[in-house]
């Protein structure tokens, strides 16, 4: 029971870890401080939680990375609806714009 107890502690501080982030993105309608590239590395770490949890058929490990998961892709579509300057990639045009 300790144990359950512990890995649902684990899976309920990890799904909502992200919602400061989102808030914060959200309110100042900036992206500026986020690192797409983190988001994307943990997206593809949870989505391999999700297939490890329905190969071991573990509910709490499906449930809270499928959470974490949805939480993510909120993230990252706020990202690209409010992404920073520069980060197209494109230098050369905004070169072009400023002189």
């Amino acid at each position: 029971m300790f144990w359950q107890f512990i890995g649902m502690l684990a899976a309920l501080l990890t799904m909502f870890s992200f919602v400061p982030q989102i808030i914060k993105t959200a309110a100042s309608r900036s992206a500026r401080d986020v690192s797409i590239i983190t988001l994307l590395q943990l997206g593809s770490g949870v989505s391999l939680w999700i297939i490890y949890g329905i190969y071991r058929r573990d509910v709490i490990i499906i449930a809270a990375n499928v959470i974490t998961l949805l939480s993510l892709l909120l993230l990252i579509g706020l990202y690209f609806r409010f992404k920073p300057e520069g980060a197209s990639g494109n230098k050369g045009e905004q070169t072009r714009r400023k002189g």
